[in-house]
């Protein structure tokens, strides 16, 4: 496994090794110990997945706050997906600041998202699947919080296939990062 720091501290890209033959691979998407060894120890207590039907579905900025705060383990094993974390630690010298990943099935690439960061993304295909290993806390409906998306202090580069008339309810009225209390304080 490959195991590579992004510019925001804590975030990590995880590529498994593929062993291949004609018939095609095997990779080992999770082990645990060398999760453990590059991003701490957590508990990972449920598995999400969810389908976007058409390229361009943006989701996010989700996060759920204290006490059932969450991690997320992200993969694309069908389509494509823009994936998103920004961080909102506050104090954090990154506070405000995004990261961002291309997954797909054929590049394998995941996305360590720890908490203290809200997490989005769009859609690159149609029929996009993402599947995320949560850590920390279950689904929480009170702790669920969020983010908006196209915040101009945040400035995430969309790709061009963004599609806002796919914005659920919930997302079309999150906060501005300068109107979001102070879920998450950072620490050395």
């Amino acid at each position: 496994m490959e195991i590579e720091p992004l510019r925001i501290n804590g975030v990590l890209l995880i590529t498994p090794r593929r062993i291949g033959d004609e018939r095609g691979y095997f990779a080992e998407t999770f082990r645990a110990d060398i999760f453990a060894q590059h991003c701490g120890e957590h508990s990972f207590v449920q598995d999400n997945e969810s389908l976007s039907a058409r390229a361009g579905t943006i989701r996010g900025l989700h996060f759920q706050s204290d006490p059932h705060a969450q991690g997320k383990l992200v993969r694309c094993p069908a389509g494509a997906l823009f994936d998103v974390a920004v961080d909102i630690r506050q104090a954090s010298p990154t506070y405000g600041q995004w990261v961002a990943e291309t997954l797909t099935p054929e590049n394998g690439k995941q996305l360590w998202i720890p908490p203290g960061f809200a997490h989005g993304f769009c859609s690159l295909e149609p029929d996009t699947v993402i599947c995320y290993k949560v850590a920390g806390g279950f689904y929480s409906a009170e702790c669920d919080k969020g983010l908006a998306w196209n915040d101009p202090a945040i400035a995430i580069a969309w790709p061009d296939v963004v599609d806002a008339e796919t914005l659920s309810a919930k997302d079309r009225k999150q906060p501005l990062l300068a109107d979001l209390p102070a879920y998450f304080s950072w620490s050395e």
